[in-house]
């Protein structure tokens, strides 16, 4: 390993060193204990109600904080910290760690998850969402690049700059366990935690994507979510289709009726009720990601033979991915398998509906106008309902600093050998915008590692471990930059 940390104050990263140091970290440390952290079923507790009893979230996080714990960092405190709801049910933990500055009292904010996703089917052979495989500088297996990495490559960050005895702030590391589930034990946490976390100038997330492996992906807006149920019932009991057909309506053809609410079904567009105005600054990086990437904003899906993209024009498949609406059909109940089939007018039909808005949209008021259009008037009289169990706002970052822009920029030449890029993302991270809130002062560094063919929260999720160890001295890179720009 690289030498004992110095004991000479040193105003800024080396990098070569930090780069030797990440990539022995990585390959000696990080990756055996991912590897071990892929193989807990720490399902988030939307997907595992007996996440407590079951006992997986307390594995995980024992595995991370212990990892955390020995990292030879002078003055890390680490906290597993538990709180209880209102009913007096424990939430998901919190692993929080504090790190004191070197030479600066500012204070930077990193943040990951450690919960996840549920297995899906479609693994290939030999690789599963439990199962770790390593393979082609891969780890294959759900939750290691969304992101159980988190933890590891922030403390390797800091820890690079220990090392060397680099000025950096004082670091807060906060990660959580209910990311998967909306975030909704966060808040709390949050506001339990404020007189810890102190003013962050500086939030760092590592939850989310890159659009491709060979640069450093900056992330300027996130779209909300609006999820829940759509239940469309026309009978108490199921009844022969023979007799029935053509005088009972089909509650799957009401579903769709009520759909077409929504979006077009020939086109996918989404009524104008959900859409916003797209900043300009925001068109003008779509047409920069839609230059730097090519046909691969489409290429990287695994599409079946003769499938085509919804669009011919690269920048409208950006701006569709990431500040327009889109619906989706995640999940169906009331309808028996094709093998036990029979002919049958089924009674009930439920779709289980996701509804990405654009990142400035208010996401509870959209709620409230989906459950409208799809209530309103039922087709026949039927009984339908929309239930939505979550709505989350996204995030749209705020105007980034000179020095933050500069410092990305150089983070990425001096990691990856190439400039940075700026994007928008089509997924959510409910913490963005309660920080954002919180802290309006702040300044954002949002990235990840979910780039072409990782497939986070479906089948063969992989980490791109080469672009693992790049980023976290990237992040060490930004550390640094932060210290010198805020420490002056």
């Amino acid at each position: 390993m690289s030498p004992a940390p110095s004991t000479q104050p040193a105003p800024s990263l080396d990098v070569p060193s930090a780069r030797r140091f990440i990539e022995e970290t990585w390959d000696r440390s990080i990756v055996p204990t991912l590897v071990e952290y892929v193989k807990i079923p720490n399902k988030s507790p939307a997907f595992d109600r007996d996440w407590k009893r079951n006992g997986h979230m307390d594995r995980a996080v024992e595995l991370i904080a212990a990892w955390c714990r020995a990292r030879p960092i002078q003055g890390l405190k680490l906290e597993v910290v538990r709180l209880k709801n209102e009913k007096g049910e424990e939430r998901t933990p919190v692993i929080f760690m504090e790190i004191p500055g070197r030479d600066s009292n500012d204070t930077v904010l990193l943040y990951g998850h450690l919960d996840k996703q549920p297995e899906m089917t479609g693994w290939s052979d030999g690789l599963g969402p439990w199962i770790p495989v390593l393979r082609d500088d891969k780890l294959y297996g759900r939750g290691g690049a969304d992101d159980g990495y988190a933890a590891f490559g922030s403390l390797a960050a800091i820890e690079a700059l220990e090392r060397q005895g680099a000025r950096r702030a004082r670091c807060v590391v906060l990660i959580e366990g209910c990311e998967e589930s909306g975030s909704f034990d966060l808040p709390a946490y949050v506001d339990h935690l404020a007189p810890r976390i102190g003013t962050p100038s500086l939030v760092v997330c590592l939850d989310s994507g890159c659009g491709n492996y060979e640069q450093l992906w900056g992330t300027t807006s996130l779209r909300g979510l609006v999820g829940g149920d759509l239940s469309v019932e026309v009978l108490t009991e199921g009844v022969h289709s023979g007799d029935a057909s053509g005088i009972v309506a089909s509650s799957f053809r009401i579903l769709r009726q009520l759909l077409a609410r929504v979006d077009d079904p020939a086109t996918g567009a989404v009524v104008r009720d959900f859409h916003v105005q797209i900043p300009a600054d925001r068109l003008a990086q779509a047409k920069v990601v839609a230059e730097v990437l090519g046909d691969e904003i489409h290429s990287k899906f695994p599409f079946v033979p003769g499938m085509r993209p919804m669009h011919t024009d690269l920048v409208e498949l950006v701006l569709n991915r990431t500040w327009r609406p889109a619906l989706s059909i995640v999940g169906m109940d009331g309808i028996p398998p094709t093998a036990s089939a029979g002919n049958v007018l089924r009674p009930r039909t439920v779709a289980r509906l996701s509804l990405r808005v654009p990142p400035t949209m208010d996401a509870p008021g959209a709620a409230k106008r989906l459950k409208q259009l799809l209530e309103a008037d039922p087709p026949y009289g039927a009984r339908v309902r929309f239930d939505y169990e979550k709505s989350g706002s996204g995030w749209n970052a705020p105007a980034m600093a000179a020095w933050l822009e500069n410092a990305v920029g150089a983070a990425s030449r001096d990691f990856f050998g190439k400039p940075a890029v700026y994007n928008g993302e089509g997924g959510s991270i409910p913490f963005m915008g309660m920080l954002g809130e919180k802290f309006p002062a702040a300044q954002f560094l949002i990235t990840g590692l979910l780039g072409p063919g990782s497939n986070a929260h479906g089948p063969n999720e992989f980490l791109h471990i080469p672009t693992g160890k790049r980023l976290t001295g990237a992040v060490a890179g930004v550390l640094s930059a932060h210290a010198a720009a805020r420490g002056a």
